[in-house]
């Protein structure tokens, strides 16, 4: 295991440099690999071992590197070492460097592969909470949430499998004048025969005629906000048709979350923090930091100088408050309730301001914590459509993927041997939204296209699918070949030894993609694994071969499916057998 390597070039560093081994780690890491080119498997970075002090920063660095790269002496471990541009490079024993990577698949507990390795267990370990997706009641799924909800599940599975208790949060947005509207509305247009039926269609239906009847209407909008105040008051009659409203949507939002492969640990929403929120608002005055402007509003200054260039309103003239209010009230909630490590926010880029300014006001009322909150931002997806027009709702995305794939696989002539085709094409078509939406960075706005994340060749979630279901064929097939003991020495090929090194990386992936949480790097390294996998098979046969060379060669391919499946449900794909 790449741990393993590290901690011996560490150790024979810390001989040569009289430094603790714990201080050299940094420093190392797995060499990518590239294609039809020999690489050295891990490399020294020198000038971090400059920026830390260990060696000085006035002399030159590639004379530092060469010079270091002379005082270490190979071994039956690390048998070549040589200086590069400002890095020392480390090749491993061949033969001793398959037994250790591919060891942990001869068993068939080799989930933990990457997980368990000591470069994560410098990470802090804790509660995490993620609170994602965060839909508004009363409205189909917005395929707009898909981005948020698919982020936020790869964030909590990733937490959860690098060893932190994770709650997963959904901050259902329930409460606003527009509840107002749309309970006069349902007075005056409702059926609950159609509730019934077709619920988010009805109440979605509702609110668009409620909307342009109180353009011009102002007794419906005085019914509005009479609604709304009752709803604040705790009016028995308006809290059970809200809520009412509420369970229907929770229940029809669990069926989409079902096909997306997503659950929730907490249904929260704005609506549980309104009485928190007056009390937010006192705490704001008491320590002084609630200002009244000449509109009557109440705002918090958050300008450096004081002078009220930067403020935040907390609220409303006539004394309401506002999300900004109930968010505040929410973070110290769910601190006292939770106790968690770490809170993150998993939402667009457009609400980047109002989440510097929470976490101002957090921490100007004396919290801490705030610091350990975080806002993950994404940007935006252009010209999301199906045939028949505009995206709306999520489920006509997930419909027209299902759709699209399964005409690709029976123009391929694959459906028949599959026993659920339907199924089969809804997973692939999920993961083909999923990989095209992880490959960039997260904030960055990206231009949707059909033709091209469904395609079964390049860098995919169809290509990805199909390595997996490739691979799995292959195990199955020479099922016989599985073997208590392999001979390392007879995978020797340069296609083999690729995959191998690209093993290595893996638990520094995972390290990268937990420190920024942006699942490019794994969705990248899973990538380049199938393309290297690939490669290894064409030039690798399992059949036909020597017992003891196929036993081999299997265990690779097994060690590369394991990796592949592990990484796919992390992204929070479901790997397919056969498609």
């Amino acid at each position: 295991m790449a741990c393993l390597f590290r901690r011996t070039i560490a150790a024979k560093l810390s001989r040569t440099l009289q430094q603790p081994e714990e201080l050299l780690l940094p420093a190392l890491s797995a060499v990518p690999v590239f294609k039809k080119q020999q690489t050295p498997d891990f490399k020294l970075s020198v000038s971090v071992l400059r920026l830390n002090g260990i060696l000085p920063l006035t002399e030159d660095i590639q004379l530092q590197t060469e010079d270091l790269s002379r005082q270490l002496k190979p071994d039956n471990v690390v048998e070549h070492i040589c200086a590069g541009s400002g890095a020392v490079n480390f090749t491993i024993n061949r033969k001793h460097l398959v037994q250790k990577v591919l060891e942990p698949f001869e068993s068939d507990t080799d989930t933990a592969f990457g997980l368990n390795s000591e470069l994560l267990n410098r990470l802090n370990r804790g509660t995490t909470l993620v609170e994602y997706s965060s839909p508004n009641i009363a409205k189909k799924f917005h395929a707009g949430h898909l981005r948020s909800t698919i982020i936020g599940n790869f964030i909590a599975n990733l937490k959860q499998a690098l060893g932190n208790e994770v709650i997963r949060m959904n901050y259902l947005g329930d409460w606003g004048m527009q509840f107002g509207l749309l309970g006069a509305g349902f007075t005056q247009f409702g059926s609950y025969s159609k509730l019934r039926d077709n619920p988010l269609q009805h109440l979605f239906e509702v609110y668009v005629q409620v909307n342009r009847e109180a353009e011009h209407n102002d007794d419906l909008r005085h019914k509005a906000r009479d609604f709304f105040r009752k709803l604040e008051e705790g009016d028995t009659e308006a809290m059970s048709l809200w809520q009412c409203f509420r369970d229907i949507t929770v229940e029809e939002y669990q069926h989409v979350y079902k096909r997306l492969g997503v659950h929730f640990d907490v249904y929260s929403g704005e609506s549980l923090h309104q009485k928190q929120a007056q009390e937010v608002i006192e705490k704001l005055q008491s320590r002084g930091l609630l200002k009244t402007t000449e509109k009557g509003t109440g705002v918090v200054d958050l300008s450096i100088s004081g002078d009220m260039s930067n403020v935040c309103t907390v609220l409303r003239s006539d004394g309401t408050t506002l999300y900004i209010t109930r968010d505040i009230a929410a973070a110290i909630d769910r601190k006292d309730r939770y106790k968690f490590t770490e809170m993150i926010y998993v939402t667009d880029k457009s609400q980047a301001n109002h989440f510097q300014q929470l976490f101002q006001i957090l921490s100007a009322l004396g919290h801490p914590w705030a610091e350990s909150c975080r806002h993950v931002p994404f940007g935006l997806v252009k010209g999301m459509k199906t045939r028949t027009g505009e995206v709306v709702f999520l489920e006509d995305v997930l419909d027209e993927a299902r759709t699209r794939m399964l005409h690709n696989m029976n123009q391929s002539k694959t459906t028949k041997e599959l026993e659920d085709p339907e199924d089969t094409a809804e997973k692939v078509g999920l993961s083909a939204l999923i990989v095209q939406d992880f490959k960039g960075p997260l904030q960055s706005d990206y231009s949707f296209d059909w033709d091209r994340i469904l395609q079964a060749q390049g860098d995919t979630g169809v290509f990805l699918q199909y390595t997996h279901a490739r691979l799995c064929s292959l195990l199955q097939k020479n099922n016989e070949l599985e073997a208590a003991h392999f001979y390392p020495s007879l995978l020797d090929e340069p296609s083999a030894i690729s995959v191998v090194q690209h093993l290595l990386r893996y638990d520094e992936v995972l390290c990268q993609s937990s420190q920024d949480l942006q699942p490019k790097h794994l969705v990248n390294f899973l990538l380049k694994l199938c393309h290297l996998t690939a490669s290894a098979h064409r030039e690798l046969p399992v059949k036909g071969s020597p017992v003891e060379v196929a036993q081999a060669r299997r265990l690779l391919f097994k060690g590369s499916c394991s990796v592949l499946a592990n990484g796919m449900k992390l992204l929070g794909i479901t790997p397919v057998q056969k498609m």
